[in-house]
């Protein structure tokens, strides 16, 4: 009988997993960050690092309340003390915590992590790590949308916005190119996403590009990206009402039906947008079928295809969103106050933040879902994590050509 073949056991590390993620935030970041917005003189025993490590352990391990949480930590108490002398809460001490202590913190030590990985590991969230059509283009390109975050209705009454539903929203503006995100706002679903689109967009800069659906389309703010040199393109509503001007020479692409320059014809809305609109008629395949899409923009040199193939590349944050949602911890929540789900969210994002840069550090060419899961699985293992993501066979590459040297591996990989 055949022996089967074991997996090669990753090298030994003096440090756990847990840690050795932990390590990437410098030890002086949190402290500073506490001071600065006076969570350090709210807490006693629990530290502000043990908050954000017990956070942080939540994402990774899919905790489904405050009993897996600390249970958890308290069992591991020993390994947990390794991590900067984190300690191990108390099912009061973390709900209190969640509470009472300002989620500004969370949020700006997300922000002070993602500039800090730009400047101490070369490449990251630097250079245009998206493939295709968004390299033809060498200003930076954002997307905006926002996802939604159900909550308890009967526990979360911050949050209602229907009669038995309650949620949180996270508007985000996402780099194209990087594919991480540049601007993020956590608020409760019930204003509509337009009302974000000032704050989402107030630091974009002459000659960048931004893309949005329909829901964006707000004339006013439009013409203040034009103002500003700001590109944009984005769907029409489709209660608009225009006239054509003219109409603009199409190429020979069976998919686009119509390219034309317009004017507003309503009174208010010509008011807050008085210039010309371009607007581009194409056929879109959603599901394996054609759909007839009608898009604007106010840049009149674009090909007709390219404004089409702008918005196709929009949907890149929906696959961000879609990422963040089966990995992070985003649907069991530890608290039921606004501070504390601002808390476990923007922690979710710094997990996202860390995974993405190991991802990187390490050259995971396969998916992020595997990634994660290989490493919650050895969160209190003592493992070289680069060592574990080589011998679990999926950092390298999957095999060799065929009749070529031993040590020849396939082209693009070594």
């Amino acid at each position: 009988m055949k022996k089967q073949r074991q997996k090669h056991k990753p090298a030994g590390h003096r440090y756990t997993t847990l840690k050795q993620l932990c390590n990437l935030i410098p030890g002086h970041m949190v402290t500073n960050l506490a001071k600065k917005h006076g969570v350090d003189a709210r807490s006693r025993t629990y530290t502000p690092w043990s908050h954000v490590v017990s956070l942080l352990y939540a994402h990774f391990a899919h905790a489904l309340g405050l009993n897996d949480v600390c249970d958890a930590l308290q069992m591991n108490a020993a390994a947990l003390s390794t991590i900067r002398g984190a300690v191990p809460p108390s099912r009061n001490n973390l709900s209190h915590a969640n509470q009472v202590r300002d989620a500004n913190m969370a949020e700006e030590l997300y922000w002070s992590m993602m500039k800090h990985l730009m400047d101490t590991v070369p490449g990251f969230a630097k250079g245009k790590v998206r493939s295709g059509y968004l390299r033809r283009f060498s200003k930076a390109i954002h997307a905006l949308d926002s996802t939604t975050i159900q909550l308890v209705a009967n526990s979360m009454d911050w949050a209602k916005h229907r009669r038995r539903k309650a949620a949180a929203k996270c508007h985000m503006r996402l780099d194209l190119q990087s594919f991480l995100p540049r601007c993020a706002i956590v608020d409760t679903a019930k204003h509509h996403d337009s009302r974000k689109t000032l704050s989402l967009c107030a630091d974009l800069e002459a000659g960048e590009i931004v893309v949005f659906d329909k829901a964006y389309i707000k004339f006013k703010h439009l013409f203040e990206l034009t103002e500003r040199g700001i590109n944009w393109a984005g769907r029409a509503k489709d209660n608009m009402q225009y006239t054509v001007m003219r109409s603009l020479e199409t190429t020979k692409n069976k998919r686009i039906l119509r390219d034309e320059v317009i004017e507003l014809m309503l009174e208010k809305s010509k008011k807050a947008y008085p210039c010309e609109l371009r607007r581009v008629v194409a056929l879109v395949e959603i599901n394996g079928k054609d759909v007839e899409m009608v898009f604007l923009t106010k840049h009149l040199e674009w090909s007709e295809w390219t404004v089409a193939e702008l918005y196709r590349c929009r949907w890149d944050i929906e696959v961000f969103f879609k990422e963040i949602k089966q990995t992070l911890q985003l649907s069991d929540f530890l608290g039921y106050s606004a501070n504390a789900v601002r808390w476990q969210v923007w922690t979710g994002l710094l997990v996202h933040l860390l995974m993405r840069c190991l991802k990187f550090m390490h050259g995971w060419d396969h998916s992020f879902k595997r990634l994660f899961t290989v490493v919650r699985v050895s969160l209190w293992r003592r493992w070289n994590l680069p060592a574990l993501l080589e011998s679990y066979g999926t950092a390298k590459p999957p095999g060799r050509i065929r009749g070529a040297p031993e040590q020849a591996y396939l082209p693009g990989f070594i």
